[in-house]
């Protein structure tokens, strides 16, 4: 697998989502990593741009009413629709959020094909809190979950494992597998902080593993908590394994408490890849929110991915 590329998406119009001056989840994330993935040890990355996923393709997520609603909300240029306290749509969303999508199914079949060894997605809008019905959370699709069912519909893949280390508890990822045995979700972050979804006790039909994390927790009970974690992945034998990258864990990031850096997101990382070994791997941006620590921390990430999958 060493001689096949990481595979890199990502497109420009995840720019055109703009929700607005002052919000966090803002097009100049995308330009941080961008620039971040410039530099010399990134020379060797793939790169592609994104495609816009199908509205079939995304009904597989959301009932095809809910992604029709979503996608008929275009804004004239300059203007906005607010969806919630958190969440609104400018008159590029809907392409972001077709492309932030397509980048995934692009991926999966990226690596399942053998033309990557593994594939990393910087787009936007991020994903996991998009409910089946209801956008939240700066999330219109489950970016995630469209590319797990794909890779089952289309590629033939029994079981797929998602694993969520974004601070935020990935509620609209859960609300979307809960039902379903064939997908693993297993999700670190904050508790209490929003959604206020993730306790332990959510367990789905027994697909479901949550991880909360106590404000103020750093590197080793991050790291000890998912050492007592990653064993279930290692049971369910995943045919893929798609990653939810946020980066919000960050003791940068304004958004929450945790007091992660850049090297506990490289360690997550190896150790995602050492748990299910061969297994193809797929990461996707979800959150953070500091641009510094959003450039340090997905570089070391996308560092991490391409030494882990070469075997170094």
């Amino acid at each position: 697998m060493a001689d096949k590329p990481i595979l890199y998406l990502t497109h420009e119009a995840c720019l055109g989502h703009d929700m607005g001056e002052g919000h966090p989840e803002c097009p100049d994330r995308l330009r941080a990593i961008w620039q971040a993935l410039e530099a010399p040890d990134f020379a060797a990355l793939h790169r592609e741009a994104a495609p816009a996923a199908t509205e079939a393709q995304l009904a597989r997520a959301h009932p095809p009413a809910y992604v029709s609603a979503i996608l008929d909300i275009r804004p004239e240029a300059g203007e906005r629709a607010r969806l919630d306290a958190d969440t609104i749509m400018s008159h590029g969303s809907a392409e972001a959020a077709l492309r932030a999508a397509g980048a995934g199914i692009r991926a999966v079949e990226a690596v399942l094909r053998g033309e990557a060894r593994a594939a990393f997605c910087a787009v936007r809008p991020p994903g996991h809190h998009a409910e089946p019905e209801q956008p939240m959370g700066f999330c219109l699709f489950s970016n995630v979950v469209v590319a797990a069912r794909h890779a089952r519909a289309e590629l033939g893949v029994a079981r797929v494992a998602i694993v969520d280390f974004d601070v935020h508890h990935g509620n609209g990822t859960q609300a979307c597998v809960e039902a379903d045995p064939s997908i693993l979700f297993i999700s670190s972050h904050q508790m209490p902080l929003y959604p206020g979804t993730g306790a332990a006790a959510e367990r789905g039909v027994g697909n479901v593993l949550n991880i909360p994390l106590p404000p103020g927790a750093a590197g080793e009970h991050f790291r000890l908590a998912w050492a007592e974690a990653l064993p279930r992945l290692t049971g369910f034998a995943p045919g893929l394994i798609l990653i939810s990258a946020g980066f919000d864990a960050h003791i940068r990031d304004p958004l929450a408490q945790l007091r992660l850096n850049e090297v506990d997101f490289a360690w997550i990382t190896r150790a995602i890849i050492e748990a299910a070994p061969g297994v193809p791997v797929v990461s996707m941006l979800e959150g953070g929110y500091d641009l510094q620590a959003l450039a340090a921390s997905t570089a070391a990430h996308v560092l991490a991915l391409s030494a882990a999958m070469a075997g170094d």
